[in-house]
């Protein structure tokens, strides 16, 4: 049995890491925390965009440093909430039959995401998909740290994780299909017998062509996922 691998932001959902994390900024328990809270991750502004272009697991680390101090409870209660309001909003047309689709031809479908795992759990309950890969947050005393727990879902570290899942659970990795958005995750789709570019930013659109990947968007083209399901085997 074969595994489809998809990344979620930018893939599946038109959001980025961004997002949820100026939720739960927004919901402290009181508006001056919420103002603190905003300003000191505006502060990091300019050096997560550095981060973004030059290591994508040094941007996830000054992202979520901006969770420090939240309580586990409070996460977890704004969880539902923050999914309603994010992430369910945000999934493009189309990504739920591309889920259906997959499962159907008997493939494991795991979310590969540098999203943390509880939003990402809902997040796979909503699409179908039966597994997760997403970033974990560490806690001390009930308390978010404002570190994330290794391995931090990111960048090249994210092929390494598919080998591993794949290894795990005794499947071939050429005979698994991968989809992502993003060059950065060129790596991960490398690792599959079956890569696919959803909704691909340039550099993966050139590449995607070069190697002959199919290229399917999601979201406000529907007729694009017909192409697709019709290059699945």
């Amino acid at each position: 049995m074969p595994a489809s691998f998809f990344d979620v932001d930018g893939t599946l959902v038109g959001t980025n890491l961004l997002h949820p994390t100026v939720f739960y900024l927004a919901n402290q328990t009181n508006p001056l925390r919420s103002l603190g809270a905003l300003a000191r991750a505006a502060g990091r502004g300019p050096r997560m965009a550095l981060a973004e272009w030059v290591d994508r697991r040094r941007f996830n680390e000054l992202l979520f440093a901006a969770y420090a101090g939240i309580s586990r409870d409070r996460l977890l209660c704004l969880a539902d909430e923050a999914f309603d309001r994010v992430l369910r909003k945000a999934v493009f047309r189309g990504a739920r039959d591309l889920v259906h689709r997959c499962r159907s031809e008997g493939h494991e479908v795991v979310l590969v995401s540098g999203t943390l795992d509880f939003l990402v759990d809902r997040l796979a309950k909503h699409l179908g998909a039966t597994a997760v890969i997403a970033n974990r947050l560490e806690f001390q005393d009930g308390y978010a740290t404002g570190r994330l727990r290794r391995p931090i879902v990111a960048g090249p570290e994210k092929a390494r994780l598919v080998r591993a899942w794949a290894r795990d659970h005794a499947l071939e990795l050429e005979d698994c299909f991968g989809y992502s958005d993003s060059y950065s995750d060129v790596p991960m789709l490398s690792v599959v017998g079956h890569p696919c570019a959803v909704n691909p930013d340039l550099r993966l659109l050139k590449l995607a062509r070069t190697y002959g990947w199919p290229v399917v968007r999601l979201g406000n083209r529907p007729t694009a996922i017909t192409e697709l399901l019709e290059r699945i085997p």
